[in-house]
């Protein structure tokens, strides 16, 4: 399976929405006019992920039913040097094949090209599946919003510092440095005669 990730086009936008629908319940997910509000917050980002239409077809098969399909997507927007990651959206069929790592990847690098060094996001208490994704890239929680679902639904903050790669290849050198440096050296051994 072959994923691309691009930048959204106003074609997209009803694409987009279809597949929120499928990701999330109907009174999570977005209606059309709170999608497009997203997508038109300053400083908005959205990544979008595609894979090539019956990638499962044989080559031999008709061409036409390789056009690229969207498969999910990642909105951000930022302000100054903080950004929020608005949604992430994968389609359950694609779900734990890398598909939201790359979004996320892609999204937090254009966040930091942006000069961004904090995101936060909210995700609901109760999506334990969630809650892992984004702990295991690096989100901390911070805090509970409560009530801020529908239904009453509580949600957890969660933060993560972003560095720039030249920030990472630093600390990559410094800690490199401190081993290089630091490390004991063995003792001598003497012989006893």
């Amino acid at each position: 399976m072959n994923i691309v990730l691009r930048s959204y086009r106003t074609a997209d936008f009803e694409t987009l929405h279809q597949v929120d629908h499928a990701c999330y319940s109907s009174d999570t997910a977005y209606s059309r006019a709170d999608l497009r509000a997203y997508l038109g917050f300053f400083g908005a980002d959205c990544v979008v992920a595609e894979v090539e239409a019956g990638f499962d077809v044989p080559a031999a098969e008709d061409v036409a039913q390789r056009t690229p399909r969207i498969i999910g997507f990642c909105i951000s927007a930022r302000r100054g040097d903080h950004g929020h990651i608005i949604t992430m959206d994968v389609l359950e069929e694609f779900r734990r094949k890398g598909v939201g790592r790359l979004l996320l990847a892609e999204i937090e690098a254009r966040l930091v090209a942006a000069g961004v060094q904090r995101v936060g996001l909210e995700t609901a208490v109760d999506n334990e599946v969630a809650i892992a994704f984004w702990r295991r890239h690096g989100y901390v929680s911070v805090g509970i919003k409560k009530r801020y679902y529908p239904r009453g639904r509580d949600a957890y903050y969660m933060t993560k510092a972003l560095r720039s790669p030249a920030d990472q290849s630093k600390a990559r050198s410094e800690t490199s440095r401190e081993t290089t440096t630091g490390a004991k050296k063995p003792a001598k051994r003497t012989r006893k005669r």
